[in-house]
């Protein structure tokens, strides 16, 4: 593995490379993009690679890791695969075999991260948002902390190596911390983070207690018509951002970067384009000055481009 590439530690003692790659993506796009951009991922040098049954494309992601692997171009070993469980699949005798279904798809043995997608259980199904006749969602019963469980069992049947969260709020994370007869606490929560939502509270209470913040959306997000809303800020285009990227040399995109992982954040980048794939791995190339931060901590305003529905 590159030894540009940086690791940070997981509470279970695995270590996750601190910038992944991520596939998530707008139904506009074609999986076909999916395959040529994870291939790419792999090619210049990501080994963190970031998925979920909901985005539809584990099954490109697979192909591609495959790919890569019977090319000699890496080791199963020396990627770190993230999936994520879906809400209509929350209830405990479905969990296994959900991650089962995952595993096939990415043809893979193990995933080195299972994460709960959302802490909202929603009607099992084959619809991804299930709803009644008003249009409003059809919620499940479960308790996530029975969801949490049957990741546990999961864990030690050598299905996934750690097991975490993802858009959970800091009551929630309590939850399934202060459960009886916890046997692994979550190893991170994955959630929106950037300049402009820089979850200072979030993660100060997540290194309390030993659970790393996962950003996704660490650019501002793509701006997708049917995600984002066409008249919110663009990160990347903030004046004291520019100019703090001016100073160093640097991409704004860079320097975005830089301000997440120098806090202790991981954060998982997407893109199409190979030029931006390589660009954001010179992110371990230069630190930012501790005025440069204080700067940078100013732009928060509280921005979410992607409201947890």
């Amino acid at each position: 593995m590159s030894s540009k590439q940086q690791f940070v530690k997981l509470n279970d003692g695995h270590f996750i490379p601190a910038l992944g790659f991520g596939t998530c993506k707008s139904q506009e796009v074609p999986n076909s993009k999916s395959l040529e951009a994870a291939n790419l991922a792999i090619d210049v040098g990501y080994h963190h690679i970031d998925t979920a049954f909901a985005y539809h494309v584990e099954e490109e992601v697979g192909q591609a890791i495959q790919s890569k692997i019977k090319a000699g171009v890496v080791k199963r070993e020396d990627l770190f695969i993230t999936t994520k469980l879906w809400c209509t699949f929350l209830r405990p005798e479905l969990v296994q075999p959900t991650l089962e279904k995952s595993l096939k798809r990415l043809q893979l043995d193990y995933v080195d991260l299972y994460l709960i997608h959302y802490p909202v259980p929603l009607k099992p199904g084959d619809n991804d948002f299930p709803v009644d006749e008003q249009g409003k969602l059809l919620l499940d019963t479960v308790d996530f902390c029975a969801t949490w469980e049957a990741l546990e069992k999961c864990k030690d049947a050598g299905l996934v190596k750690s097991i975490g969260v993802s858009n959970f709020n800091h009551k929630q994370l309590e939850r399934i911390l202060n459960k009886p007869g916890l046997k692994y606490k979550p190893v991170c929560n994955q959630i929106e983070c950037h300049l402009y939502l820089n979850q200072s509270k979030m993660l100060d209470y997540c290194k309390s207690k030993d659970i790393v913040l996962v950003a996704y959306g660490a650019l501002g997000t793509q701006r997708y018509k049917d995600w984002v809303d066409q008249n919110s800020p663009v990160l990347l285009n903030d004046p004291v951002l520019c100019d703090v990227a001016k100073k160093n040399n640097r991409s704004p995109a860079l320097i975005a970067l830089r301000y997440l992982i120098q806090r202790g954040v991981v954060p998982v980048v997407q893109s199409f384009k190979e030029n931006e794939m390589k660009e954001n791995l010179q992110v371990f190339e230069f630190q930012l000055s501790p005025e440069d931060m204080q700067t940078l901590d100013g732009l928060n305003k509280n921005v979410r481009y992607l409201p947890t529905k």
